[in-house]
């Protein structure tokens, strides 16, 4: 049992741990930047970082893979918009457990995709979602007005489903490396951000502030919530059953409450907590794979299994 605990479920640990922060490390930074701009410059900094990995596009069959990673951009867009708006409207904490219910919503739009019906633990998982939802709701710390906030993470959460979907059935059409297409994706996001940013009422374009806490922050979310997490996720869930990865990655919102908790000073009450916890433990539960209990960790084959960065 003294290694129970090895570097893959610590490399995966600390990915959950940096995406559950980016929500703490996002909010004030909304206060400083229209969103549009902001997630222009966060995603062509990225784009930046990642173009060496765009070489593939040059090979035989690159044009398929430019397609394909220009539709899922252009979800992602919508993902982001939805997310960082939302999560400007909602304290981070909630903002954290909201995003969660993805895990949950993903065999409902695979199902109506492709007629594949859930298991049957998925239909308790999603009244647990909301049921924890509603108790979300009911929290008495939550600012005025944050319904609003909530609505666009639940729609955030449910195109992110969206997302994992499409990505899947849209693989066979192309041969580009999964850092290669994140690539294209954060181009696509940058480029239709700066387009949204030139609308009316979207804050227009602003210099970004010269502050170091800002640049830190930007930091954090290009290097750490996209590099150094892709790296990391990718060589962790090869390393270990799809149970445990689903269970260590379902930490991600409640390192997300805690962190908005340490960082930000966010109170959820007695109901927010518990709500919190029902979506982020069925949203575990709903991302365990199926005949999990039949299947012994050894003779599970290596996962690949990918998780968009999140905000």
């Amino acid at each position: 049992m003294a290694r129970a605990l090895a570097a893959p479920e610590l490399l995966l640990l600390a990915v959950a741990a940096v995406w559950g922060a980016s929500y703490a490390v996002t909010k004030p930074v909304l206060g400083q930047m229209p969103v549009a701009a902001f997630l222009a410059l966060r995603f062509a900094l990225t784009f930046v970082v990642l173009a060496p990995a765009l070489r593939p596009l040059l090979r035989p069959g690159g044009a398929a893979g430019l397609a394909v990673g220009g539709v899922l951009g252009l979800l992602l867009l919508a993902i982001f918009v939805c997310e960082t708006e939302g999560l400007r409207r909602t304290p981070a904490g909630q903002a954290a457990f909201l995003i969660s219910l993805c895990v949950a919503f993903t065999p409902w739009v695979e199902w109506a995709l492709s007629g594949r019906r859930p298991a049957l633990r998925l239909f308790a998982a999603t009244g647990l979602c909301v049921a924890g939802t509603a108790l979300l709701a009911l929290d008495g710390q939550a600012p005025a007005g944050h319904a609003a906030g909530a609505a666009l993470m639940l729609a955030a959460a449910l195109l992110r489903a969206c997302m994992v979907c499409l990505t899947r059935r849209l693989a066979p059409r192309h041969a580009l490396p999964a850092l290669s297409l994140t690539a294209v994706q954060c181009g696509v996001v940058a480029l239709g951000a700066s387009v949204l940013a030139l609308r009316p009422g979207s804050g227009g374009w602003v210099l970004p502030p010269a502050s170091v806490g800002f640049w830190a922050a930007m930091a954090f979310l290009v290097l750490g919530c996209t590099v150094f997490a892709f790296f990391a996720q990718n060589h962790a869930v090869q390393r270990m059953p799809p149970s445990r990865a689903a269970l260590l990655m379902g930490s991600e919102p409640l390192f997300g409450a805690l962190i908005a908790v340490a960082l930000l000073g966010e109170r959820l009450d007695a109901a927010g907590w518990l709500g919190g916890l029902l979506i982020a433990g069925a949203a575990a539960w709903a991302g365990l794979p199926r005949r999990q209990r039949a299947q012994r960790p050894q003779a599970q084959p290596p996962s690949t299994t990918s998780v968009e960065p999140t905000t």
